[in-house]
């Protein structure tokens, strides 16, 4: 079976709610969990603190503009 990540076109969108004080905070937890679920390649896409904590949005990149992209020349449907 293909590894799943193959698959994806181009990144992995997390998006959650992180109980935090404050957007830096909330910056250094959401790094430290797409590392956590392997990614080495992220951006912090959106950042929103209010009340508790904070609604982040974070993408780890699988293939960026100009990689190998294995979907490509993957033959199989």
């Amino acid at each position: 079976m293909p590894d799943i990540l193959e698959k994806v076109m181009d990144a992995v969108d997390v998006e959650t709610y992180l109980v935090c004080k404050d957007e830096e905070e909330a910056e250094r937890l959401s790094v430290e969990l797409m590392e956590k679920l392997g990614f080495q390649d992220i951006s912090i896409v959106f950042i929103q603190h209010q009340g508790p904590g904070a609604r982040v949005r974070v993408r780890g990149y699988i293939y960026k503009p100009g990689d190998k992209y294995s979907w490509l020349f993957d033959q199989r449907k």
